[in-house]
């Protein structure tokens, strides 16, 4: 059992929500649904929470009204491996949503996801630190991070980016 899960507050929408995610990401599926039964605060049989997975990690989705939103303070990190994987999550979870600096984006139900490649951590910590210096330059520059122009940007002499 996990021991930590992100719980997600939604207002009216956490079925949709998590058949979108799920629809998203490998390794993902609807694990329970709980309904709103006679004394619940929703209409009975609709969703009152529903537990899902994302790529093997375990989160909960709750009905809970309009009482809370999300806001970008929490966000979920993907960390991928390819463009191609930066691409393809970056263009679906950002339809209908907003699109962000630095691999930021909010999905159309408000929650934010940060679409990362893995190897801009390595370029961050190099020990080299105008290498990594002109990686942070490039990587403001842009909203869906762009591999080839990080690697540009770390192999470079001379010049600044």
């Amino acid at each position: 059992m996990q021991k930590i899960t992100p719980f997600l507050w939604f207002n009216n929408n956490a079925e949709e929500a998590v058949n979108f995610y799920v629809s998203i990401f490998k390794n993902s599926g609807v694990v329970n649904i709980s309904r709103y039964g006679d004394a619940g605060p929703g209409p009975k049989g609709t969703v009152m929470a529903i537990t899902f997975q994302l790529e093997g990690q375990q989160f909960m989705a709750l009905n809970g009204g309009p009482h809370f939103q999300f806001t970008p303070a929490i966000s979920l990190f993907v960390s991928c491996g390819t463009q191609e994987e930066v691409d393809q999550l970056w263009n679906k979870l950002s339809a209908g949503g907003q699109t962000q600096q630095c691999g930021w984006l909010q999905d159309k139900y408000g929650l934010s996801w940060q679409i990362v490649p893995s190897v801009l951590g390595e370029m961050l910590s190099d020990s080299d630190a105008e290498k990594s210096q002109r990686v942070m330059q490039a990587m403001l520059t842009m909203e869906k991070i762009d591999i080839t122009r990080l690697r540009q940007a770390y192999e470079q002499t001379g010049a600044r980016v």
